[in-house]
């Protein structure tokens, strides 16, 4: 038997439904059916009992609306298991079936493990001796162990992509990016790095008393979270998802090529679909631009995992083609464990490559693609790298490594049928491609950099500046009190120079 002693009631009754709690429900599968959940409503609210038991059913619970002879566990907030008994008394329900009564933190937990965990004397309602309430032993609640101290820098935090709290990220995220089509930086970050803590949680936020102790949680980021736990949505997410402007930057921005200036310009001619802009004779389009519209519906579907490797044995093949020693590692979200992304990075560096061997390459590339009618797009910027040159003060600051910006044609026949997303009838499609060329011995950093995430880097970088008053870009790391310059030959290296612990890419999802 759990350590939690069970609750022994007299004979069943009916169960009458309580006030507020039924209504029809999304149907989501059943992963644990031993367990039949109850959430009890006193104390709690309509609207919050309502978010925790769509949560718990999303999480693969069953959760009932009514309490049914088929319950198993009965889950309270902010309640004794003397009230929760009590309770049961006025529901007539005197029997000697068996309940576990539970405190709401051991659903908070089994909602951050994705699974139900062991029931342990802290979960268990206390029950005070009532001589009007039926004897049940009981253990005195032991007070949850204190929460775990969270960094505001995203490097000290381990981000997977197991996130506990979508709900409101998503919100963070359009509001973040609502701000940042505006320019206006100082509006947009605190919502960025909102998300990127929430990201980091093992718990899912079901109450305000969560957020207690949680970085980077300023007034505004507070109220959003407060009316999607009220509300299960939030107004002002709903405001920016129906602004005319927001919409009409979000649908720019997706061709491939068009920036802030751009939309803005689009935007104020008073152009609001795509078909306006692409037919009207006045607009003239960079040859980006022109590429974006062509492969519009290609580029703006996802890149699966399989397409992603297929695309990566085609880089491979072309590179050491002209440069045998040469490493290729794909980079950015795919080398996070991420299963889709917009497009696919890739990071080349030779141990015994000349300088002029290294300026060629690229071009060498894209030119075999070129001539195999494999290349619908190419960009190539020069190397603009100083090997003594410090590391830029800006956290978001570009690398001066040759890179590449490519529209690749990828053939069906290279990727497993099943997760091929090219268009019926077609049987290729357009991928876009990064390739960024770096000196071998600056391969750790320019891998640090292209892996991301975006703020797991802002972050890195604000640490070494901030906390180690150093200074860390694609290219280097420079120590600022004793002014040198710190080499490294890998990731791990670098971590251990900030005196901070390694980071595995998967955990970099901030």
């Amino acid at each position: 038997m759990d350590p939690l002693q069970a609750v022994h009631l007299g004979p069943r009754k009916k169960r009458p439904r309580q006030t507020g709690a039924s209504g029809a429900s999304t149907p989501h599968d059943i992963r644990f059916r031993d367990l039949v959940l109850f959430i009890l409503e006193k104390k709690m609210g309509t609207t919050r009992r309502a978010f925790l038991m769509e949560l718990a059913r999303r999480k693969g619970f069953r959760v009932e609306n009514e309490l049914s002879d088929s319950v198993t566990h009965i889950v309270a907030e902010n309640n004794s298991g003397s009230d929760v008994l009590e309770w049961l008394q006025l529901q007539n329900i005197k029997a000697s079936s068996e309940f576990e009564l539970l405190d709401i933190s051991w659903l908070i937990e089994c909602m951050g493990a994705g699974k139900p965990v062991e029931m342990a004397g802290r979960h268990q309602l206390v029950v005070r001796r009532n001589p009007s309430l039926s004897p049940v032993p009981g253990s005195q609640t032991v007070p949850p162990p204190p929460m775990q101290k969270i960094s505001q820098y995203a490097c000290q935090r381990r981000t997977t992509l197991n996130n506990h709290n979508q709900l409101f990220t998503d919100a963070f995220d359009i509001l973040a990016e609502n701000y940042e089509f505006r320019e206006n930086e100082v509006s947009c970050l605190p919502f960025m790095r909102a998300a990127s803590v929430l990201k980091s949680l093992s718990f899912p936020i079901v109450s305000m008393k969560d957020i207690e102790g949680i970085p980077c949680l300023g007034d505004k980021v507070k109220c959003v979270i407060e009316g999607i736990i009220e509300d299960g949505e939030s107004s002002e997410v709903k405001a920016v998802l129906n602004d005319e402007r927001y919409k009409s930057f979000k649908l720019f921005t997706s061709v491939f090529g068009v920036g802030l200036k751009t939309a803005e310009k689009w935007f104020r001619m008073g152009f609001r679909t795509l078909s306006k802009i692409k037919s009207d004779k006045s607009l003239r389009f960079t040859h980006m631009q022109k590429a974006g519209f062509l492969y519009y519906e290609d580029l703006v579907s996802c890149v699966n995992r399989a397409e992603a490797e297929a695309v990566s044995m085609l880089v491979k093949e072309a590179v050491v083609a002209f440069l045998p020693d040469a490493l290729v590692t794909m980079t950015g979200g795919f080398r996070r464990g991420k299963m889709t992304g917009h497009d696919v990075d890739f990071l080349i560096t030779s141990p015994e490559a000349t300088e002029e061997e290294e300026q060629q390459l690229l071009h060498k590339v894209t030119n075999f693609w070129r001539q195999q009618g494999l290349l619908l797009y190419c960009d190539i910027i020069e190397s603009t790298f100083e090997k003594f040159k410090l590391p830029s003060r800006k956290v978001d600051a570009l690398d001066h490594f040759q890179k590449c910006f490519l529209i690749l044609k990828l053939h069906r026949g290279l990727v497993r049928s099943e997760e091929s997303g090219q268009q019926e009838g077609k049987d290729w499609k357009a991928i876009r491609v990064d390739l960024v060329m770096c000196p071998y011995e600056r391969r750790a950093f320019a891998l640090l950099g292209w892996t991301g995430s975006r703020q797991f880097e802002r972050d890195l970088r604000r640490y070494a500046t901030h906390e180690r008053k150093m200074m860390l870009d694609n290219h280097a790391l420079y120590d600022k009190t004793k002014r040198v310059f710190l080499e490294a030959e890998s990731e791990e290296e670098i971590f251990a120079h900030l005196g901070l612990d390694y980071i595995e890419p998967w955990e970099r999802n901030a």
